[in-house]
């Protein structure tokens, strides 16, 4: 029953996974909704279907772009800065994808926000949703810069949270858990894996962009109006083991 309609909202990385979830929940509710990519333009991303999203090129890792996005757009209610990187094999460990990494998850993330801070205190009803992870809160050894860049969300959501407050800006932050999506299919597709995982989830499964996109709409939405500072987790009870 949440309705955002005459409202605007941007998900950077909307294109795909977790942040086109958001996306779509956004839009069903009403929304008049922006996205973000890497690629030139909506139809580069075959087999998938961004149709009735404003789709934006942007590169997070480009200085100025999510400022140059604020010019363009205008007002905006809603930013929910989807972007994130992750390198495997051990290359976190190696200084330079180290500091590319921490730049997308946890810069990339502050661009944002401090980019449409303005338009966020013009809306009256601003809402900042980051997206953290499990990795937030818990151990990840083979990527220590997207578990230390997740951490940091943490206290940077609280952060802003605490300096917005009074410009009428709520700031939360949805942790999600193993989410099924095109960038875990062969994690998600292979059996063995699979069951490895589930084995350590509660709740027997993994979660799907959709219930991602629920919990950041109601954290951005009036009935979480008394809600700010938090980091959510939707994770299936995986960190409770």
């Amino acid at each position: 029953m949440i309705d955002f309609t005459g409202r605007t909202v941007l998900v950077a990385g909307g294109s795909s996974g977790i942040g086109l979830g958001i996306a779509r929940c956004f839009e069903a509710a009403g929304a008049l909704v922006h996205i973000t990519g890497t690629r030139a333009g909506s139809g580069d991303y075959a087999g998938t279907d961004l149709g009735g999203l404003v789709f934006h090129q942007l590169d997070v890792a480009e200085a100025g772009a999510a400022a140059s996005l604020s010019s363009e757009l205008g007002a905006v209610d809603v930013v929910v800065p989807s972007v994130g990187t992750v390198a495997y094999g051990g290359a976190e460990y190696e200084i330079e994808t180290f500091r590319h990494v921490i730049d997308v998850n946890l810069n990339g993330v502050m661009e944002h926000c401090t980019a449409f801070r303005p338009q966020l205190t013009e809306s009256g009803q601003g809402s900042v949703v980051v997206i953290g992870s499990t990795s937030s809160f818990i151990a990840t050894p083979g990527q220590p810069a997207y578990s230390a860049s997740k951490g940091a969300l943490v206290t940077l959501t609280k952060s802003l949270a605490t300096a917005w407050a009074k410009h009428g800006i709520r700031v939360n932050g949805v942790a999600p858990g193993f989410v099924n999506t095109k960038l875990t299919a062969r994690s998600h597709d292979d059996p063995d894996v699979y069951e490895a995982t589930i084995d350590r989830i509660p709740m027997r499964r993994w979660g799907e962009p959709a219930e991602m996109g629920n919990a950041a709409l109601f954290l951005a939405s009036s009935m979480a109006s008394y809600i700010t500072g938090q980091m959510l987790l939707v994770d299936g009870g995986i960190t409770l083991m």
